[in-house]
């Protein structure tokens, strides 16, 4: 019988006449399950608006889920207070999650871990991004999607034969996607943190190419889904599951509207299971009123909307095609009028932007009594075109800011110091109590009014320096 040191040496001499042994089959061989810690770090900024809820972390819930066959795992979630242990002898593998705003805290778990003689496994946007960073506080870094590379990393694991970066060649279909198992992330007794709304992916990618935005640098033009029979199955699995039928979906897509066809087929179907949903949605079709009327027909309540500037220069700029600004009165109404709310995203900082852009979006929003507007500052997050294009005007580098609050560069036409003054400004015009009743009044009592008098609580606590 061949040792296992002989089979690795004849693949490397004849890779090409080994089938390479399944993950499963060889943690059989080595009668091994190896404990994985996976970590769901928490952010230092202050400025974010604090619910008392998150979302769950389905991309690591994904994780626990296609590792959990093979290997014992123990999911913490620092956002809803659940501790990284400073011992770290119960764990053989450490796998963090990162984006740019949890870099910090995610470096600083790894080095413990690395310290400790662990594996450290970085995974996410930001080591996607700054891989070379992120090598510097772990064993390995997982390129963009861990499905394609899985088999690879997994068998790595259990030989202890790890490589210092994991990139799959080319993405994979959804149709292998496992449906997630919640139960990873619901054994914390911190669970009850998670928000109701139970979060779900039916597509991955969008290929509008915006030029501040990670993902077409992870995903390029690809667009790929779930096949409908799969998304159905799984609601009806968390309606059995929750037992009740009006469960409340988040779609985790980054554009779930990008192909009509299949968007509107599966709210057809989602319009007989008797379910609520939200979620991310460009506007590249949602000035025909037929796909409101059947988003609201099929329990939606609440569309997020990139609107992002009223300046068609600064929509050119950041290759925003899909937004027409002489379609958004027309989006907003089609919506409105089949009992769909708006969370409306809208960013400053932009060279073109000067003091009447806070003006524009003041009144088209009151205007338009939009239910709940979201705004940012233009933030450069490393890898995107836009993060290359500025990096000489960036005034720091410090990941634990990167935010969309904090002042990053100063605009041509704005100083930085007005820049921040108009911010703050529009921010409590929006949410002084008259203005959220002027835009909430008739709106049904739910979770959008909260939200409301939560910012109405937090943007009047802004001062500039918070912005620095």
């Amino acid at each position: 019988m061949l040792t296992e040191a002989q089979t690795l040496t004849d693949i490397a001499r004849h890779p090409d006449d080994v089938v390479p042994e399944s993950p499963a089959r060889l943690a059989a061989r080595l009668k091994t399950r190896k404990r994985w810690l996976l970590v769901q770090p928490k952010s230092v900024t202050t400025m974010t608006v604090d619910s008392g809820r998150v979302s769950m972390p389905l991309n690591l819930v994904m994780v626990a889920t296609l590792a959990g066959s093979i290997f014992d795992i123990t999911l913490i979630d620092e956002r809803i207070g659940d501790q990284v242990p400073e011992d770290l002898s119960g764990f053989d593998v450490v796998a963090i999650t990162s984006r740019t705003l949890n870099a910090t805290r995610a470096y600083s778990i790894g080095d413990k871990a690395l310290a400790q003689k662990k594996i450290v496994v970085l995974g996410g946007v930001h080591p996607t991004m700054l891989h070379d960073e992120a090598e510097q506080h772990c064993t390995s870094v997982v390129y963009g999607e861990v499905e394609p590379i899985w088999d690879e990393l997994a068998c790595d694991v259990l030989r202890g034969t790890m490589k210092k970066i994991y990139r799959s060649k080319e993405l994979i279909s959804m149709a292998s996607m496992q449906r997630p198992d919640f139960r990873y992330a619901l054994q914390s007794k911190n669970a009850k943190r998670y928000a109701a709304r139970v979060p779900i992916l039916a597509t991955k990618g969008c290929p509008v190419g915006c030029s501040f935005c990670t993902t077409p640098v992870i995903y390029g033009k690809s667009y790929r889904h779930r096949e409908l029979d799969l998304v159905l199955d799984e609601m009806r699995y968390h309606q059995e599951r929750l037992g009740k039928k009006n469960v409340t979906f988040s779609f985790m897509d980054d554009n779930i509207s990008f192909r009509p066809q299949y968007f509107t087929e599966l709210l057809d179907e989602m319009g007989r299971l008797g379910v609520r949903w939200n979620a991310n949605i460009s506007m590249n079709f949602l000035h025909k009123p037929e796909v409101a009327e059947i988003a609201g027909r099929s329990g939606c309540d609440l569309m997020s909307i990139g609107f992002e500037s009223l300046n068609p220069d600064i929509l050119k700029s950041m290759n925003k095609g899909a937004n027409r600004i002489q379609n958004y009165s027309t989006v907003v109404g089609n919506l409105h009028r089949n009992g769909i709310a708006i969370q409306a995203y809208f960013m400053f900082g932009f060279d073109d932007d000067t003091e009447k852009s806070f003006q524009a979006a003041y009144d088209f929003i009151m205007e338009n009594r939009i239910e709940f507007p979201v705004f940012s500052l233009v933030t450069p997050f490393p890898g995107t075109p836009f993060f290359e294009e500025m990096k000489p005007r960036i005034r720091h580098f410090d990941w634990d800011k990167y935010d969309t609050f904090h002042f990053m560069y100063e605009p041509k036409k704005l100083s930085g110091e007005k820049l921040v003054e108009n911010f703050i400004k529009l921010q409590k015009e929006i949410y002084k109590g008259g203005a959220i009743m002027h835009r909430m009044r008739g709106k049904p009592l739910n979770w959008v009014w909260l939200a409301n008098f939560m910012m109405h609580r937090f943007t009047s606590k802004l001062r500039s320096e918070s912005f620095l």
